[in-house]
């Protein structure tokens, strides 16, 4: 899953440091998420979106090259 928290951050002037202290995580979790070495929980998501003011769909982006699942309806 990509992300956009890295270019959030920045344009806050925020330091991963400090982006962890507002969320409750450590700087260590923020790095792997920016990375994309780690998707943060539903509700971290929601905390990092809101921090933000955007939505989790604007800042976290499901990888285009999956393909959505199908149904046995739809065959």
């Amino acid at each position: 899953m990509d992300n956009d928290v890295r270019e959030l951050r920045t344009a806050r002037g925020l330091s991963q440091k400090a982006l962890g202290e507002a969320l409750g995580v450590s700087r260590q979790t923020v790095n792997a998420i920016e990375q994309g070495r780690y998707d943060p929980s539903l509700p971290l998501a929601i905390r990092i979106a809101r921090l933000f003011g955007r939505t989790v769909e604007e800042v976290f982006h499901v990888d285009d090259d999956t393909d959505p699942p199908t149904s046995d309806k739809d065959a």
